[in-house]
């Protein structure tokens, strides 16, 4: 989805306009667009350092691009289907992406090779996320199960099943320990990592929930909807906190800043909006994007 760098001062969105833009998250102003791709971009994601950024899209490839210059550095080619997730593990040296093919590739981001494939869901697979060690890899499909494997066997580790349609994105707490999952089911679910035990329902939106992420502290929890809207609930008791409405149409994407002080969501609207997560005010809509912001 909108992808926060690390430090939080650059803010990159993706578009079905086949760009890639990187905001100045303070002023709202465009830093740089990255004619990325020959056709739809569905995910981004900055590398831990914040050096480079990577792009997934439609055209099947994942490229990785220079921060600081734009340039690119390296295109991936190995997926026969769009490339829906990307996420850096926490070292930085390898790149998860998941895609329609049904598989999830480990990429060495150094050198470009697939380390590995995860296969097994048999649908699409939506989203991706990597454990805070790095040692699990978490993948959401359109099949309606969310799959947590060992990233360095590659082994299945646990099934977490419970949607009845498919599931659109995947968080991991920052410590770990619960696991959010969206779905076309209109519903996030919390999970219990360890055991796989589902925990709580949550229900609220009216259509698609798009996209979950938890806050840096691990206290509360964003969701996007095809419903127009951004919910923030408690992470720990599933309470609706606030809903956070004035995007024109749906919601694809939602991510906090990493001081976890705002929120930014990219719409069907053609905008990301950048929100104010102690009181839920909008503080920004960014414009420039010529189709919608899926990622």
């Amino acid at each position: 989805g909108v992808a926060f760098s690390p430090v939080g001062s650059w803010l990159a969105s993706g578009s079905g306009d086949a760009t890639v833009k990187v905001w100045d998250s303070a002023t709202g102003e465009l830093v740089r667009t990255l004619q990325a791709h020959p056709d739809k971009v569905l995910a981004v994601a900055f590398s831990p350092d914040g050096t480079a950024l990577a792009s997934g899209s439609s055209d099947r490839t994942v490229r990785l691009w220079d921060v600081a210059g734009g340039g690119l550095t390296r295109s991936l080619a190995g997926h026969s289907d769009k490339v829906l997730s990307l996420v850096f593990s926490p070292d930085g040296t390898a790149l998860a992406s998941g895609s329609w093919d049904g598989t999830v590739k480990l990429w060495n981001v150094k050198s470009g090779s697939v380390r590995r494939t995860l296969e097994g869901q048999s649908h699409g697979v939506m989203t991706a996320v990597f454990s805070p060690g790095g040692t699990a890899l978490a993948s959401g499909s359109d099949d309606g199960t969310v799959r947590l494997w060992g990233t360095r066997t590659g082994k299945l580790l646990r099934s977490f099943e419970g949607h009845s349609q498919g599931v659109t994105s995947v968080a991991l707490s920052p410590d770990g320990s619960l696991l959010a999952s969206s779905s076309y089911d209109n519903t996030v679910k919390l999970w219990e990592a360890a055991s796989g035990k589902l925990l709580r329902s949550i229900e609220g939106h009216a259509d698609w929930v798009m996209s979950t992420a938890f806050s840096p502290d691990g206290t509360a929890l964003a969701t996007g909807s095809w419903d127009g809207s951004v919910k923030l609930w408690g992470a720990a008791t599933g309470v609706l906190r606030c809903t956070l409405e004035g995007h024109g149409a749906m919601v694809f994407s939602a991510a906090f800043s990493p001081d976890g002080t705002r929120l930014a969501s990219g719409s069907g609207d053609r905008t990301v909006t950048l929100w104010d997560v102690a009181t839920g005010t909008l503080l920004r809509a960014l414009s420039g994007h010529s189709s919608e912001v899926t990622s």
